[in-house]
């Protein structure tokens, strides 16, 4: 793959099953029960789906030893050539002998199918760590840089068939991390995009004879694309493969973890030196995260060769301070099982240049071709925007991974930020983290200097309603007894109409592709007068109709007219035409709040004697 290739190339996360159509579902249903039945079969128990992605799924379960295991599969749909990624990715960590790296036991092929069997690391991993506590406290990021330390040390060390050849794991990120909480020990997991790399630290080719440099290996990258959330600009644009792009990773992922956030792109609003770290650790990844390569190098030798220095760092009780949303959370008494997806809309404006053609042509062709959550995870969108835009739309992204519907309309004018809001957290425990979250959104919003207005949707994909046709002209027709579904507010509210907050006093939006027919149009404008809140958001494919929602009624009188005009919305599907997505959103009350500009937030560093402190 060419450095235009592999800039523009990334491999999604898994969707939701809930926004497949019936049949895509099935099948992923059918082939996840083949695959547990066919690991109970070899004598494996307690066995479980851990993990999912474009290329495969990872199984864990416990063999005749009592051992706990991890077993990962590839799809079988996919090219040999793809499929072939599993067995180098057994092969490079079966290389990595370290003991906060899990062992590999077999790899083998069954048919078509790929089956690696590894150690399963025990804990979380770190962003599930993360979206449980919020930002990890100091003590904790500092305990984990050294371990990562150590581990890059190793790889940077490695030698293989008696010649030194450095690894890079390549996709360094909290997912690929997972936090043993007893024992206070990483382990890091997901070998699939590590190689030997081809410039060592000092970016001097690696190989050892004249033969090898004049191969030709030198003139195009071996590096696969990690995460663009975490990657360096290094990998991102194609560079030969080296340890400095794990440096990279490595950075990104403690700044992530000491922010509360799930990406690196807010360094510049939310600097490290503002995250309460001990001053060292916060300026060593102020230089790791700078824009100047000699600067990142400059930060991760000093790092790498004073682990010893922060491994004996000392720290006080942990006393958490709370935060307070910058925005109203409502909060559910008890839990409910969400799987919580965000339609954002308006990404345009928030572009700085327009896109290259080759990026061009990648994002009209996949425009669109899967559902509401294309955008959520294909991360190539981001190209064109500046790093605050797109620390902005990932912590927009954080959002969705809490179990909360509702929404969100910010506007940015000259003198100040308005953001009107609707936020219902149905995980009470999270409460604390959902805040630090909200509250990131808000700063970085702060710190964007546009005119213009960004809307989110947050909606359960269990609700989500579908209808299939047989050809892109059909029609699509709802099953009888098919019904838009809502909820009712605990006691009728009454609506002020000073307060009420309306579909359309937002206007229309330049992104959303899809026409509605008039009868649908109608019966929404009729919805608008009724008081309530939610959204409700149309996804038209050539064969498949999808239907988002979150609906609250909050005055039960009208409750009669509110189900006669979701029944007219089904009736009228037949009428839609065209491919797109269209979505409208309602907050319950124009209840908006105003932040000022401000480009940065503050420093803040851990003190010097905390024990004083």
């Amino acid at each position: 793959m060419n450095a235009k290739g592999i800039k523009h190339f990334y491999i999604p996360e898994e969707q939701s099953i809930y926004l497949l159509s019936h049949t895509d579902a099935k099948k992923l249903k059918d082939w996840l029960a083949l695959c547990t039945e066919q690991l109970s079969a070899l004598g494996y128990r307690d066995i479980h789906l851990i993990g999912k992605g474009a290329y495969g799924f990872a199984f864990a379960g416990v063999d005749r030893q009592q051992q706990h295991r991890v077993f990962k599969f590839t799809r079988i749909t996919l090219p040999a050539s793809i499929q072939d990624r599993l067995e180098e990715e057994a092969f490079m960590q079966s290389l990595v002998d370290h003991p906060l790296v899990p062992r590999v036991i077999d790899f083998h092929q069954k048919g078509r199918q790929s089956i690696l069997m590894m150690e399963r690391a025990p804990g979380l991993d770190l962003e599930q760590v993360s979206l449980r506590e919020g930002a990890l406290h100091p003590r904790l990021v500092v305990k984990i840089a050294v371990q990562l330390g150590k581990i890059l040390l190793d790889l940077r060390h490695h030698t293989h068939q008696g010649q030194l050849r450095p690894i890079v794991h390549g996709d360094i990120k909290p997912s690929n991390l997972v936090w043993d909480e007893v024992n206070e020990r990483i382990a890091l997991i997901d070998w699939g995009s590590s190689v030997f790399a081809q410039l060592d630290e000092h970016q001097q080719p690696v190989q050892n004879n004249v033969l090898d440099l004049m191969s030709g290996d030198l003139q195009q990258t071996n590096a696969r694309l990690g995460d663009v959330y975490f990657i360096g600009d290094a990998q991102l644009n194609g560079a030969l493969s080296s340890p400095r792009f794990d440096e990279q990773g490595l950075a990104s992922t403690l700044y992530a973890l000491a922010s509360g956030q799930s990406a690196r792109f807010a360094r510049q609003v939310i600097p490290p030196s503002s995250l309460g770290l001990p001053k060292i650790l916060s300026d060593i990844l102020t230089y790791m995260l700078s824009d100047n390569e000699s600067a990142q190098r400059e930060g991760g030798d000093y790092l790498l060769s004073h682990l010893s220095l922060l491994e004996n760092l000392v720290f006080g009780e942990h006393v958490p301070a709370p935060a307070e949303a910058l925005l109203p959370v409502w909060v559910s008494r008890s839990s409910k099982a969400i799987e919580t997806v965000v339609y954002s809309s308006r990404k345009s404006f928030l572009r700085e240049r327009a896109t290259d053609s080759a990026q061009n042509d990648t994002v009209q062709a996949l425009n669109y071709i899967n559902d509401a959550q294309f955008e959520r995870y294909y991360k190539n969108y981001l190209d064109g925007m500046g790093d605050t835009e797109k620390g902005f739309l990932a912590a927009i992204s954080r959002l969705a991974k809490y179990p909360v519907v509702g929404g969100l309309a910010i506007n940015w004018q000259p003198d100040g930020v308005y953001i009107d809001s609707s936020l219902n957290l149905h995980e009470p425990d999270k409460k604390d983290a959902f805040d630090q979250a909200v509250n990131n959104v808000v700063m970085l919003a702060r710190s964007i200097h546009r005119k213009g207005v960004f809307k989110c949707c947050l909606f359960d994909a269990k609700n989500t309603l579908h209808f299939d046709r047989d050809t892109s002209q059909s029609k699509f027709v709802a099953a009888p007894g098919t019904r838009i579904p809502y909820e009712k507010s605990v006691q009728t509210l009454s609506a002020s109409e000073s307060r009420l907050h309306s579909y359309f006093e937002d206007g229309d939006d330049p992104d959303e592709l899809l026409a509605l027919p008039a009868t649908i149009m109608d019966a929404i404008s009729r919805l608008n007068a009724i008081h309530h809140t939610g959204c409700i958001i149309f996804e038209a494919l050539s064969h498949h109709l999808k239907i988002h929602s979150y609906y609250r009624l909050l005055d039960h009188t009208k409750e009669n007219e509110f189900n006669a005009l979701l029944d007219l919305i089904v009736q009228a599907l037949p009428e839609i035409s065209g491919e797109g997505i269209s979505g409208f959103m309602k907050l319950p009350y124009k209840d908006t709040r105003c932040f000022d500009h401000r480009a940065r937030c503050a420093d803040k560093y851990y003190p010097r004697n905390p024990k004083a402190h």
